[in-house]
């Protein structure tokens, strides 16, 4: 089974002031563990998504043989646009999309692998992970992982509606993957970026091997 990544980098950052994709977490930009993460997960190629400050943002980035940056000229229009241009770029033999973002700077290719792992058992065109608390919450996450049969619906969004909207009107089509512990956190704000500083946790042990352990 062919399997494209697609790392979501394409926003203008309005609330954090300035491009989150550059921001550096313990020397290396905030952008580079998703791209990192899905180096090393088993996919076939890695598509980053790249809008604002698009030529800046690559400039900082060191990419795999397999990864290779797209320009979502109308990144502004809505995130069902950069998710559009991804799968546009996305190899003719790929069977499915793993769709990451580019803010979520924990996320690990273990994570990445188990819910590429459902897709291939031949299970719904739509794949996410979704963790559960002790009092029976569940918020779902990334990575999410869409069927080619589903991409055409895809193409028909707009503006910010993503997969979630498409699941609103057709939840027939997910299935989900139970997780321990909590979802991953994206990194929005000056507070969230100062959470994820004094994490330093995948910082300071270097790029995130193949073999690294996410929630099970």
């Amino acid at each position: 089974m062919m399997l494209s990544g697609i790392v979501l980098a394409a926003g203008s950052s309005t609330r954090m002031g300035r491009p989150k994709q550059l921001l550096e977490l313990a020397g290396r930009p905030l952008l580079q563990y998703a791209v990192d993460a899905a180096a090393a997960a088993r996919l076939d190629e890695v598509i980053v998504v790249l809008g604002h400050a698009a030529a800046e943002i690559e400039a900082a980035l060191t990419l795999p043989a397999h990864a290779r940056c797209v320009v979502n000229e109308r990144y502004a229009d809505g995130q069902s646009t950069s998710l559009q241009a991804g799968l546009r770029a996305a190899d003719k033999l790929a069977e499915a999309a793993v769709v990451l973002l580019g803010d979520q700077p924990h996320i690990t290719p273990k994570l990445i692998d188990r819910v590429a792992a459902v897709s291939a058992e031949g299970g719904r065109p739509v794949i996410r992970p979704v963790y559960v608390s002790p009092d029976g919450t569940r918020m779902p996450g990334h990575p999410v992982v869409i069927a080619r049969s589903l991409w055409p619906e895809v193409a028909a969004l707009r503006g910010d509606k993503g997969v979630r909207a498409l699941l609103a009107e057709h939840p027939e089509y997910l299935q989900e993957v139970e997780m321990n512990g909590e979802a991953l956190a994206d990194v929005d704000t000056q507070e969230d970026y100062e959470r994820a500083l004094a994490a330093r946790a995948p910082a300071e042990r270097g790029p995130t091997p193949r073999h690294a352990l996410e929630q099970d």
